[in-house]
């Protein structure tokens, strides 16, 4: 099975719904502070323009509880398209209301129309049929580009697909690309291939994890989810962060590099303080060393220096996890200089969206990157193997 994309299908002309993930960070006045997935967006929309297509727009925002909820509008996202794409971006008033739904057929070639947040109907996150089907009913073709949210199956991702054949439907350059590079490097990558795993928690990343070790030359485990590592070996982890039902499938994972010769690399020091807080007291400690009050919060220079050191060879490299409560300055120290180490790597360097994503923007490596994911949980599931629902809806069958 192949993925059917969008320079395959003929869109001359015709009315095309897009569905994007403009889900992009703001600050308290309703300012965007990051708008790298409006402009990960624009080489499909503009493609559409080129071909003379009406477009529509379409895309969650937030976690609106009930409804409409002026903070979660995308007019925001409306007035950065226009600064971006240099045209008037209409605006709907709502999702698949009457006037929407006008504005919708009423559209000429080259012309854009943003549907409001499609998180202020129900129906979107229960993949309800009757949404999908009055969505589907603005427009000749589907285009999905909203990697972010594949691993969904929500009406205006999966549900809507299902209204079009397979000459109607097709990928987006960004989810094209996207795909196309999480398939090689788990499947065809060029080794050295060494893969950084971090964040809080083992719990969101144990498929990935068992997936990953069969597959990589070295593992290296940091943020939160290393100290149940450190504990299923025996060590005091203090009150760190530690998941006690997960500690037979920690010993799982490194018996199964040890098995397979997989290097795994944990943190040998951390930084420790007395509380999660930026005021707190921290200090320096080896893994051997930790105080049984104190938890830790980052790794350490020695680790970091350890960690360095294992990416030097690597040819390939895949980041999801930042190393450390990267949010607080004082905890930011050891994601900061893993980052700057994977972007003076050699390497074809993939970092796996989310957190991770912000972390190289903050610290200014996002242009030394090969490729940054715009999904987070999407990438994840990528890497454990699965095949996403917005993806499967666009598979060609294969002869």
């Amino acid at each position: 099975m192949k993925l059917q994309e969008l320079k395959n299908i003929d869109i001359a002309s015709k009315r095309v719904f897009i569905r994007c993930d403009f889900n992009v960070p703001m600050d308290a006045d309703n300012n965007i502070t990051d708008d790298r997935r409006i402009r990960s967006a624009l080489s499909t929309i503009r493609y559409c323009i080129d071909n003379d297509c009406s477009i529509i727009l379409a895309s969650h925002f937030g976690r609106p509880k009930n409804g409409f909820e002026e903070g979660f509008s995308l007019k925001p996202i409306a007035k950065r398209l226009h600064t971006l794409l240099k045209q008037e971006i209409k605006m709907a008033p709502s999702i698949i209301g009457e006037k929407t739904i006008e504005m919708a057929k009423n559209l000429q070639s080259g012309e854009i129309l943003l549907l409001e947040n499609m998180r202020f109907e129900a129906g979107e996150t229960k993949n309800d049929p009757e949404l999908s089907k009055k969505l589907a009913s603005m427009a000749d073709v589907f285009v999905n580009d909203a990697f972010g949210v594949s691993h969904r199956a929500h009406a205006s991702v999966e549900g809507i697909a299902q209204h079009f054949d397979i000459k109607s439907k097709a990928a987006g350059f960004l989810l094209a690309k996207e795909i196309k590079f999480f398939h090689h490097i788990v499947h065809n990558p060029t080794r050295p291939f060494v893969s950084i795993v971090g964040g809080s928690k083992i719990s969101g990343k144990l498929e990935a994890l068992y997936n990953l070790v069969p597959k990589v030359d070295k593992i290296i485990i940091g943020g939160g989810m290393a100290f149940t590592f450190l504990k299923a070996l025996g060590h005091e982890v203090g009150k760190s962060l530690v998941e006690d039902d997960l500690i037979p499938e920690a010993l799982k994972i490194m018996a199964e590099a040890k098995k397979l010769g997989v290097k795994l690399y944990l943190p040998v020091d951390v930084i420790v303080a007395e509380a999660f807080n930026e005021e707190a007291i921290a200090k320096l400690v080896t893994v051997q060393e930790m105080p049984s009050e104190w938890m830790g919060l980052d790794i350490g220079n020695a680790t970091a220096q350890l960690f360095s050191l294992a990416l030097r060879d690597a040819n390939t490299i895949l980041w999801n996890g930042p190393m450390g409560v990267y949010e607080m300055d004082k905890f930011a120290k050891g994601s900061t200089k893993i980052s700057h180490a994977v972007a003076s790597s050699f390497a074809t360097t993939v970092v796996g969206g989310g957190d991770t994503a912000d972390l190289v923007r903050v610290t200014g490596d996002e242009d030394e990157m090969t490729f940054i994911s715009t999904g987070g949980g999407a990438s994840l599931e990528l890497i454990e193997g699965k095949v996403l629902p917005g993806v499967k809806a666009l598979l060609v069958e294969e002869d």
